[in-house]
């Protein structure tokens, strides 16, 4: 069953925390940074919780999936780059593998698991 309103899933309120999380975390990177991976972040992020919220909206489950997927894309490139700033040395182990990558983690696991339901009650 579909919840009434996007807000309903507690993966769109996680995505909301990774956002703030992200924002956060972002204003420890240098000023060289601001219009690369800062703003590309601060993008992938709010992609996340964005599609989740557009695909609720539509008219079908298809379609909902089809945001879904497109927010787990975001998630999966938000991930990659939070990596690639702990190699850059941008973040501390502590900084990066806290609460941001936690919950970039958990989102992931969340996106999958509401598209394989929502998946399954179309196919049967």
């Amino acid at each position: 069953m579909r919840a009434k309103s996007y807000r309903d899933y507690i993966v769109w309120q996680k995505s909301i925390d990774l956002s703030i999380e992200i924002y956060k975390l972002v204003k420890l990177l240098p000023k060289t940074e601001t219009y690369a991976l800062s703003d590309q972040m601060r993008r992938a992020v709010v992609s996340i919780p964005s599609n989740i919220a557009e695909g609720q909206g539509r008219n079908s489950a298809r379609e909902f999936v089809h945001f879904l997927g497109i927010a787990r894309g975001s998630q999966k490139e938000l991930e990659t780059q939070i990596y690639i700033c702990k190699r850059l040395e941008y973040f501390t182990e502590e900084e990066a593998s806290s609460t941001a990558l936690n919950l970039c983690e958990e989102v992931g696991k969340m996106l999958n698991s509401l598209i394989m339901r929502i998946q399954s009650s179309y196919q049967n």
